[in-house]
């Protein structure tokens, strides 16, 4: 990575990213590819608190881990591999960012200045990612969906989360073990869009306590 980039620069990239992946012949995949996202996390509605955020995290899906059915590869890929043919290096490098995101469910371990300390919850590694702001309601020990995009020598969030409730931590770690031990094999992306799916309850159902939401044990309807 080009290391004169600003961590904060990657947004006309990524704006790059989403014109070419919504180019005209595009379309059509592109409202498959809808249809398949919120089949497994829970469609939304304009009038759900939660639809921007699940869109955004519908264009994140989108745009770094779909494989198109037409060229084998996510739109990301794509682009980078454009570039790498038509650009200079340090602009190609600059698109290669969002080929290699990472994407869980992660830990609030600590904050820094400018940092946030995350540990993915399915492989146990650390993260630190930089970040200035100070994120409401955001504390330690809580479980967050989130994309982190490494940038200029920096990890970075996407613009998507999915926050879960702290009564549902103690459920979502213990399941997460369960899983590791029990169903090795099963892709942790399945878990994380079982838990978004449980988290869009939460937000419908108020009358439905957290607690039972989250209960692993009970499959979603």
């Amino acid at each position: 990575m080009d290391s004169s980039l600003s961590p904060l620069s990657y947004q006309p990239y990524l704006d790059q990213l989403i014109a070419f992946a919504s180019e005209e012949p595009r379309k059509p995949d592109l409202v498959t590819a809808k249809t398949e996202y919120f089949r497994l996390t829970g469609e939304v509605f304009e009038d759900d608190k939660l639809f921007e955020l699940r869109m955004a995290s519908f264009l994140d899906y989108y745009l770094c881990d779909r494989v198109s059915p037409v060229s084998g590869q996510t739109p990301a890929a794509e682009l980078y591999n454009l570039r790498l043919r038509s650009s200079l290096p340090e602009e190609a490098n600059a698109y290669r960012c969002f080929t290699e995101t990472v994407h869980g469910l992660f830990e609030v371990r600590k904050f820094g200045k400018g940092l946030v300390r995350l540990r993915e919850l399915f492989s146990g590694k650390d993260f630190d990612v930089t970040e200035r702001r100070n994120i409401a309601g955001l504390e330690s020990g809580d479980v967050i969906e989130a994309r982190l995009i490494p940038f200029a020598g920096h990890l970075l969030f996407s613009s998507a989360f999915c926050y879960h409730p702290r009564v549902a931590v103690k459920s979502i770690k213990t399941e997460v073990k369960r899983r590791k031990k029990k169903e090795p094999d099963r892709p942790s992306a399945e878990f994380v869009w079982e838990c978004a799916r449980r988290a869009l309850k939460v937000e419908r159902y108020r009358q439905i306590a957290v607690e039972k939401i989250y209960d692993f044990a009970q499959k979603m309807p």
